[in-house]
C-alpha cells in the first residue's frame, strides 16, 4: 500500500477556480477530471511526479451525492468552507484483504473523459473517513485503467502530510502498517486535534522551494 493522492474539497468559488488557485501556488496546471456518476461529484486533477496527484472535487446537484458516502464527505467539507478532505492509499495487491479487514465491500467507481479515456477503480473505507477524517480511504485501480498522474509534466512532489489525529489509530486502520511505510519520500506529522481530526496541510517540493497548502 502506498499514498496515491490527496483530496481537496472545492470552496464556494467552484472546482475550476479552486483548482486554478492551487495549481498556481504549485506551478502545476490543472486538468479536467470529469464526473463521477455513481458518487454525484466531479473533479479537477493536479498531476504530480512519483505517480501521485491532487484531486480537487465538488459535489453536484444530483441524488447520488446524497446517497453515496463519498458525495456526503465532499458536501460536508465544501459546506464548511472547502479545504483538505483526506488522503488516499493505493492498494496494489488484491483489495479483498481490505474488504475482509473492514468487513465491507469495495464500491466500483468510474469517470469518462471526452477523449474516450475511462478511469476505473474500486474504493473502500469512505465511511471510515466520514466518521473519522484522519483516516485515509483505499483505492484499487482497474486493470488497464490509466492513472491520473500519467499527465504529469512536472517535478513537483508531495513531501509531507500534517494530520490532526492519533498515529496509532491510523496504523490500526492500515492493518498494522505505520503511515510512514506508505511512502519513502513523504514525512508524516501527527498533532493533537483541536476540534475535528483530519488532514491539516500538505507540503510540496516545487522548483521554487517548499509550498505548504
Amino acid at each position: 500500500m502506498r499514498v496515491d493522492h490527496v483530496s481537496y474539497a472545492a470552496d464556494q468559488s467552484g472546482v475550476k477556480a479552486t483548482a486554478q488557485r492551487l495549481g498556481e501556488a504549485l506551478g502545476v496546471p490543472p486538468v479536467d477530471g470529469g464526473i463521477h456518476p455513481r458518487f454525484g461529484t466531479r473533479n479537477m486533477i493536479l498531476p504530480l511526479a512519483h505517480e501521485r496527484y491532487v484531486e480537487v472535487v465538488e459535489v453536484l446537484d444530483h441524488p447520488s451525492s446524497d446517497k453515496a458516502p463519498f458525495g456526503q464527505v465532499v458536501r460536508a467539507r465544501s459546506e464548511a468552507g472547502g479545504g483538505w478532505m483526506g488522503w488516499v492509499i493505493r492498494v496494489d495487491a488484491e483489495i479483498e484483504e481490505v474488504e475482509q479487514r473492514l468487513d465491507r465491500k469495495a464500491v466500483a467507481g468510474n469517470r469518462r473523459l471526452s477523449d474516450g479515456r475511462e478511469f476505473l477503480w474500486k474504493q473502500i473505507g469512505i465511511k471510515g473517513t466520514l466518521a473519522d477524517p484522519q483516516l485515509p480511504f483505499f483505492v484499487k485501480w482497474g486493470e488497464g485503467s490509466p492513472h491520473p498522474s500519467e499527465e504529469a509534466s512536472t517535478d513537483v512532489t508531495i513531501s509531507a502530510l500534517m494530520i490532526a489525529g492519533d498515529q496509532a489509530r491510523v496504523t490500526d486502520w492500515l492493518g498494522g502498517l505505520p503511515p510512514e511505510e506508505t511512502s519513502s519520500v513523504i514525512d508524516f506529522e501527527f498533532v493533537a486535534p483541536h476540534g475535528t481530526p483530519g488532514l491539516l496541510s500538505v507540503t510540496f517540493n516545487t522548483p521554487g522551494g517548499p509550498v505548504t497548502l
